[in-house]
């Protein structure tokens, strides 16, 4: 088995596009996202993720695309083969242990034999949206700015996380908060992800995030988008 190490494929990685395989994405849209130039798309969301639903979306990616395509783990039973990755987030601000353990434990000791260890990451996830669908199924609690500090320390030094990643699920966060989460990380990498609509919010949050995550505005407004593309790797 490998230890999880990244990639220097993902380590070059800037922008990551999200699709939720429980909403309705058209032919054009779809292609209109892989072609763009995005790193990568994670499937993934909170709500009805099922395995027909993941299996409809990632075989529609496949059937024409060579992006690099991630499963985002919320639910074991919509897990299956034929991904390039496999992220496994650790809900640190969670106020039960079992979504910081507990489910990442059951889901490796059932799925194992069906995933290369090397295409496996853990994310330190930490909700900031106490309004977000994925706040409340977690049962996390709102940290504030000297408690991320520390989340994003033990992501890295204490469980030696490859990923440590801001989810502000649909609401924009707060760029300042973003830059001090990047100043406490040296080698894990920082991903936010949450209410980037316009280009200009892309570069304000990629000046310190490695990575940024598009994914509601993929189904308000695809125009803008597809812009976010080209504006943080420009």
């Amino acid at each position: 088995m490998e230890d999880g190490t990244l990639t220097t494929e993902l380590m070059n990685w800037k922008h990551i596009f999200k699709l939720d395989p429980a909403k309705e994405i058209s032919d054009e849209d779809l292609d209109a996202i892989c072609e763009s130039g995005t790193d990568a798309v994670i499937v993934g969301g909170t709500d009805n993720i099922t395995l027909d639903n993941v299996l409809d979306l990632l075989s529609r990616i496949r059937r024409n695309y060579t992006v690099p395509c991630i499963l985002e783990i919320s639910e074991e039973d919509a897990l299956t083969p034929g991904f390039d990755y496999y992220f496994i987030p650790m809900v640190l601000n969670s106020k039960e242990k079992k979504w910081m353990m507990d489910v990442q434990h059951q889901a490796i000791k059932e799925y194992i034999d069906m995933m290369e260890y090397s295409e496996i990451y853990f994310e330190g996830y930490c909700i900031l949206n106490e309004d977000a669908k994925a706040f409340i199924h977690t049962n996390s609690y709102l940290p504030d700015a000297d408690d991320v500090k520390a989340y994003a320390y033990m992501a890295e030094h204490v469980f030696h996380l490859p990923i440590f990643y801001m989810e502000y699920s649909g609401k924009y966060g707060n760029p300042a908060l973003v830059e001090e989460v990047s100043d406490v990380l040296e080698n894990t990498l920082l991903f936010y992800g949450g209410g980037i609509e316009t280009p200009e919010q892309a570069i304000e949050m990629k000046q310190h995030a490695d990575v940024i995550i598009v994914g509601n505005s993929i189904y308000t407004n695809i125009k803008q988008a597809l812009k976010t593309v080209a504006a943080v790797k420009n």
